[in-house]
């Protein structure tokens, strides 16, 4: 299958779970997840019609964002705060903000550049030590804390639920997530929107989609599978 055919199979397949949601798909940003890809199967992902692509890494990721200023590129790994001021400076997105000291250090760098950084806060759902992200029960005193702040803009929020052969059995987390962003917008913090919902993954984007996720981070079904590595 070439590239530009994975591509239109995903995006039918965006199409298909938003309509049966009864959601309009463009609404529904698809992020190519290109870590570890190089440029010319980004070129090739990019020739195919994706504006979007994401990296976990930024040393690995500023070559290809040099090469491809063009390009939306989102931050989708753990962030380290010595690295934030690379991250703030290079990628349009942060999906990944866990704590108040990580959000107030991209504050800081948001002012002293003289510019908003836009960020997701990502949540940890599954409870699972290995992963980054904020306990569901901590998360209202986070947004709480991070609120109000001077550059900052809390956009939505992220997960990476826990590898399911099912994908129905994270359907459960993803409507949970979805059910506290509806909670978490009422409360009307500043600068916290909470528009986007950053969740699903190649084995389960259909139904991240169908619980209501905005955006998709889509690895292996783009570029095909990598050797010895997950989806």
């Amino acid at each position: 299958m070439t590239t530009a055919e994975r591509v239109e199979q995903v995006r039918a397949r965006i199409e298909r779970a938003a309509a049966r949601a009864g959601r309009d798909p463009r609404q529904i940003e698809l992020i190519a997840v290109s870590k570890t890809h190089g440029l010319e199967q980004i070129d090739a992902v990019a020739a195919a019609g994706v504006r979007s692509f994401g990296e976990n890494r930024i040393q690995e990721a500023v070559e290809k964002i040099a090469r491809r200023p063009e390009l939306r590129w989102h931050f989708i790994g753990r962030l380290q705060r010595n690295k934030a001021r690379r991250a703030v400076e290079h990628f349009e997105l942060i999906h990944s903000v866990d704590s108040l000291r990580l959000g107030q250090a991209l504050d800081r760098i948001g002012c002293e550049m003289g510019r908003e950084v836009e960020a997701l806060v990502e949540v940890n759902l599954g409870g699972e030590t290995s992963k980054a992200g904020v306990a569901p029960d901590q998360l209202e005193d986070l947004l709480r804390g991070l609120a109000g702040l001077e550059a900052l803009r809390l956009r939505g929020l992220m997960t990476v639920p826990p590898r399911a052969d099912d994908p129905q059995a994270v359907r459960p987390l993803f409507r949970a997530l979805a059910e506290q962003q509806r909670r978490l917008r009422e409360l009307g913090l500043p600068g916290v929107s909470l528009e986007h919902l950053s969740m699903g993954m190649s084995g389960d984007f259909e139904v991240a989609v169908e619980e209501g996720a905005t955006m998709v981070r889509v690895g292996s079904a783009l570029f095909g599978p990598r050797v010895g590595a997950p989806n």
